[in-house]
């Protein structure tokens, strides 16, 4: 199947394979339409989790007998982490979120983050390597992960960061959308080529290509 990252809930996932890096995305919960994306390293077989959203039963069997060695949490909303403490209970993985999310997701899920990442920390998945980018607005500790892939395009994970069509929503808070569309195209459409691949929190994937004609028609409307 050609990967196309329009994944619904209750339907099949979908995996792309790259050269280091297989990405398998799966929505689950059909109020919220979260997608969760499961990291294979294609040359060791450890694999990560970004965003234990929910239907643990459903993301431990994607995972298989390989299991977990990494949750990532993009942002500290609810909505990200519910299955979070079942997936740590049977798998034993290390979590992983932004400093400044990190405590409001160990107050929601009773979960330990073990590992407080910062702008510009990396987080291993056996050989792949993925790239921290802190970008506030949307959560304070809200964060992305870029993985470059040494033979074509970037692909990175958004969290609600960056849709197709916009930023994340800032619940009418013009300093926090200021914040979140000046990091966001500073942080990511200045330094990433229009080939870089993205994959949201919610919905279908894109390219920064195609959104990036847009960024001012985003900054005037303030959402």
């Amino acid at each position: 199947m050609t990967y196309l990252g329009d994944v619904t809930v209750g339907g099949e996932p979908q995996t792309r394979e790259l050269p280091g890096l297989t990405i398998t995305k799966v929505a689950v919960d059909e109020k919220m339409s979260n997608n969760c994306y499961l990291l294979r390293c294609t040359a060791t077989g450890e694999q990560a989790l970004v965003d234990a959203a929910d239907d643990a039963p459903l993301l431990l069997d994607l995972a298989g007998e390989a299991g977990l060695g990494t949750v990532i949490t993009t942002h500290r909303h609810w909505d990200h982490h519910r299955a979070l403490a079942d997936i740590v209970a049977a798998t034993g993985a290390t979590v992983v979120a932004g400093e400044p999310d990190a405590d409001a997701i160990t107050e929601q899920t009773g979960v330990a983050v073990d590992r407080r990442v910062s702008d510009g920390d990396t987080v291993q998945v056996g050989e792949a390597r993925l790239e921290v980018i802190a970008i506030a607005g949307h959560t304070p500790g809200s964060i992305c992960l870029l993985y470059r892939d040494p033979q074509g395009p970037a692909h990175l994970f958004t969290g609600d960061s960056l849709f197709p069509g916009g930023v994340g929503n800032t619940f009418g808070d013009a300093a926090a959308f200021a914040t979140l569309i000046d990091q966001v195209e500073t942080k990511i459409f200045a330094p990433q080529p229009d080939d870089t691949w993205f994959y949201p929190g919610h919905g279908n994937d894109s390219i920064l290509g195609t959104e990036r004609p847009h960024l001012a028609e985003w900054r005037e409307r303030g959402w």
